[in-house]
């Protein structure tokens, strides 16, 4: 990512993601594959809003998930590229 480009602490995915959990986000653990990282969901760099929401680990950049919205649906990747889910969106 470059240096120059500001970036949102995690609990800004608070909202967006209680469009599709039940729980509260902000208090999920999260732990980084790339340097082995963890902690609260705030503590994750959050990139967007467009053309989706992208939050990274704050040790070492690694995507740790990713929200994109569409026509009716939300697309929800967690890590890497690997796969996606879609929620109906409400």
């Amino acid at each position: 990512m470059p240096q120059n480009i500001s970036h949102r602490d995690g609990n800004c995915l608070a909202g967006p993601l209680s469009e599709i959990l039940s729980v509260e986000p902000t208090a999920a653990w999260w732990r980084c594959p790339g340097c082995g990282g963890s902690g609260p969901l705030a503590r994750l760099h959050v990139y967007g809003p467009e053309p989706g929401l992208t939050a990274r680990c704050p040790g070492c950049d690694h995507v740790a998930l990713r929200m994109v919205h569409e026509e009716g649906h939300i697309w929800l990747t967690l890590g890497g590229e690997v796969g996606a889910f879609r929620f109906q969106a409400p």
